[in-house]
């Protein structure tokens, strides 16, 4: 069935080929905006540099396509169609604004921000009231004012400030050939019935692509360096815990170190190792990342210096905090240590702000609590002793906080019930697989790990 129209072929033909040129380049905006966007897709980084672009170049060819005189031709008017280029000017200009706001083109003025936020509010209100009310003057001229003053004071920005810089050079240029293009369009397009601003986004997209992919490319070599470093650091991070326990008749130790980042602030070490006596020290520094590892490592050379204390974990924690304090830049660490002593059934054990020690013994769990001031915290800190009683086949826990500390997505708690739960259902695992099932407990509980987690189990067996 054909529809009649007062439109005939000639006129259908003369239509596109008047919009060919604008056709093409819309398509070609639109390409590369899209393009822009799915690189960040496809990288899962989010980039406003390329996103702002994207949607710019987008936006820009899609109103070039809707403003198309052949779009007109048809038997009816769609409102809607009619009012969405309009709408569409008023958006253009958002992601504009957020990519100069993001390459620091536009400075980092607060108050330049908030107006840069009330500039942003006055179009979206505008293209709203287009869509409602249609293309109003009022609409246009203020749209026109503030589009007019931000490509100026841009230009004028990247005149007066960091010369050197190539970028700005190349924003200048873009800037410079548009509002070229665009107020010759408004002296003379209407004359010679030329539309030739398109041209001038065409080379201000390109100078702006330019500066974008400038940019993600050095941050992504950045980012690239930065991953390397903390992966030597996380190498040289672990090469300071020690290996495995060694053989013994009476200690079986076993020990997990799970970080929440490539580095952490969690630390373990065994200041005394012999088939009779052993030492061991589990210590978490505040906070997390590269500062906390840092501390880390200085807590270790502190703990190192007192291995003459092993045998006694107040005076060792008492060396340790004179070591440290002034030190760590205000950062704080807790430590617990224990001295085990085959020969006389006893262990000695002292903390400093540290989570308390476990005892599994027959299926029953005891805390043990001795605790000092953190680490750190003052010169006249002080620390003491608790000696208990071991029986043979006596389970110590040591842990960090990261362990209970542990939340759910509820925001609830693991908690020490629950690890004393878990510790208890441990009794018939050796060491090692009871050190997995207290950390996978505590990750199956948790919703993201947020904190490092620490563990070291030491069983008392009898000599065979």
């Amino acid at each position: 069935m054909l529809i009649d129209t007062p439109y005939t072929a000639n006129q259908v033909l003369d239509a596109f080929h008047h919009d060919a040129p604008n056709l093409f380049l819309g398509s070609a905006f639109i390409t590369a905006g899209i393009v822009s966007i799915g690189l960040c897709l496809l990288r899962r980084k989010f980039n406003t540099l390329l996103v702002s672009m994207g949607a710019f170049a987008t936006l820009y060819g899609l109103r070039m396509w809707l403003q198309a005189s052949i779009l007109q031709i048809g038997p009816e008017s769609n409102v809607f169609i009619e009012r969405l280029p309009y709408a569409i000017t008023h958006l253009v200009p958002i992601p504009a604004l957020a990519f100069f706001r993001a390459a620091g083109f536009l400075g980092t003025d607060q108050k330049l921000t908030r107006r840069g936020g009330l500039v942003i509010a006055i179009f979206l209100c505008m293209a709203v009231g287009t869509m409602l009310f249609g293309p109003l003057t009022i609409f246009t001229t203020v749209d026109i004012v503030i589009v007019s003053i931000f490509l100026w004071v841009t230009l004028v920005r990247t005149l007066r400030h960091r010369q050197g810089d190539k970028d700005f050079k190349v924003v200048r240029t873009g800037v410079l050939a548009f509002l070229i293009f665009a107020l010759y369009q408004n002296i003379f397009g209407n004359r010679f019935r030329t539309n030739v601003e398109p041209y001038g986004f065409a080379v201000l997209l390109v100078c702006l692509g330019y500066v974008a992919a400038r940019r993600t490319l050095e941050r992504d070599l950045e980012l690239g360096e930065i991953q390397k470093e903390l992966e030597l650091a996380k190498r040289i991070q672990l090469s300071i815990l020690p290996g495995a326990f060694p053989a013994s008749d009476n200690f079986k130790v076993a020990a997990r170190y799970v970080p929440m980042t490539s580095v952490a602030g969690d630390l373990y070490d065994y200041l005394l190792i012999g088939d009779r006596q052993a030492g061991l020290l589990i210590a978490d520094v505040s906070g997390h990342g590269v500062p906390a590892a840092l501390i880390a490592s200085m807590v270790k050379m502190a703990a190192t210096s007192q291995r003459s204390n092993a045998a006694h974990p107040a005076l060792l924690l008492a060396g340790m905090n004179a070591a440290l304090c002034g030190n760590t830049q205000g950062q704080f660490v807790t430590a617990a240590c224990v001295y085990i002593d085959a020969t006389t059934r006893q262990l000695r054990y002292a903390a400093a702000g540290h989570p308390a020690m476990l005892i599994l013994r027959k299926g029953i769990v005891t805390e043990v609590v001795e605790n000092g001031l953190l680490l750190a915290a003052s010169e006249l800190s002080t620390y003491s002793d608790k000696t208990l009683p071991l029986e043979y086949g006596d389970r110590l826990l040591l842990y960090t906080d990261g362990l209970v500390e542990a939340r759910n997505a509820e925001g609830k708690l693991f908690g020490e019930e629950a690890l004393i739960a878990a510790l208890r259902n441990t009794a018939t695992l050796t060491p090692s697989a009871a050190a997995d099932h207290l950390i996978e407990s505590a990750q199956q509980w948790a919703a993201v790990q947020d904190d490092d987690l620490t563990v070291l189990v030491c069983d008392f067996a009898s000599a065979q």
